[in-house]
């Protein structure tokens, strides 16, 4: 990776040896001897005249300007691969790439979107990067991203960074999500604050906005959430609430076109929550990034009359399953 770059080859040994710590490791990730490396950053230093790395310690660490200086470095390095992708992209979309930063939430919710990019730009090699919301802003900024699709607030389209635009595409609610092993599998009526509280659930961690607004609402109604399992996995939730009688809460959207999910309106009602799209304002966008903004724009007008109604699998408890796995064709062993 390093050989094909223009960046200056002091500067990238340098940011090796603050990602790994140490100069062995750094030089054996570059695939150089640790004499150059150590060479080209004591040149470094001779030039900036100053030291950039305490190696007082067992681990090598940035001094106060080394600190400065690689932030810098980091910034220059993200522009300059900004501009090889630039040259690289070809105007018409027949080829480039696209990363694409979301949630748990919002790739269940948005997924369609990818097969709608891919149809129209076959040519786009498109890179998913699941991550919680409040890292997807940084990860736009930084370059680490092109486009990122976030759980928020409604309200919260104000970006804390003026070079960063936030487009709200539809807002979401929040229901409890039961299965069929359930006792209140089919419920219509509402489920009261107190009720809720004497649920099992399985939740995402709290690294997730959503588990953040669970949080807040046991808070608000003064009880605390019976938390039988937590996971980091949105598939893993769906797959135990449709197996067993655990609960959670979930966008209603997600639990429609889920086999054997059943939603119950808690009272008082959880806060809706927005699907936001963000992307640079400023700066260079890919012909990739460009179009996906466009297409996502056009398809959050019309979603609500492309939104699946099917439900995606049988839920293992439900008769369709059982009938399915009843008739399917079964390999005789010798």
């Amino acid at each position: 990776m390093y050989r094909k770059d223009i960046f200056p080859r002091a500067l990238q040994y340098l940011i090796a040896i603050v990602k790994y710590g140490s100069y062995t490791r750094a030089a054996e990730a570059l695939y150089v001897s640790q004499p150059t490396l150590s060479q080209q950053i004591k040149h470094l230093e001779e030039l900036l005249g100053t030291s950039l790395l305490d190696r007082s310690g067992r681990t090598i660490r940035l001094t106060n300007a080394g600190e400065i200086y690689v932030r810098h470095a980091r910034r220059a390095w993200g522009e300059l691969k900004a501009g090889t992708r630039a040259i690289h992209d070809v105007q018409n979309l027949d080829r480039g790439s696209l990363r694409l930063g979301w949630t748990p939430i919002t790739d269940h919710l948005t997924c369609c979107l990818l097969e709608n990019f891919n149809n129209s730009y076959p040519g786009i090699t498109i890179n998913t990067l699941e991550m919680p919301a409040d890292d997807i802003e940084v990860a736009v900024g930084e370059d680490r991203i092109d486009v990122g699709i976030a759980f928020t607030k409604p309200t919260a389209i104000e970006s804390r960074s003026r070079e960063i635009e936030e487009h709200v595409l539809f807002e979401e609610a929040l229901c409890l999500a039961i299965g069929n092993a359930h006792p209140r599998a089919g419920q219509k009526e509402r489920m009261s604050a107190q009720e809720f509280g004497q649920e099992s659930l399985v939740l995402l961690n709290n690294n997730f906005a959503l588990r953040r607004i669970i949080d807040w609402y046991c808070l608000e109604s003064s009880i605390i959430p019976r938390i039988s399992i937590e996971t980091d996995s949105l598939s893993v939730i769906i797959e135990m609430v449709q197996v067993s009688p655990l609960a959670t809460i979930l966008p209603k959207s997600i639990i429609q076109t889920q086999c054997g999910l059943y939603s119950i309106v808690l009272a008082p009602i959880l806060p809706h929550q927005a699907i936001t799209m963000i992307y640079r304002k400023i700066g260079y966008r890919s012909p990739a990034c460009l179009a996906f903004i466009e297409l996502t724009q056009n398809w959050s007008t019309r979603r609500l009359r492309e939104s699946p109604t099917r439900k995606r699998k049988p839920c293992p408890l439900s008769e369709e399953f059982y009938l399915h796995e009843k008739n399917r064709p079964r390999v005789k062993s010798r």
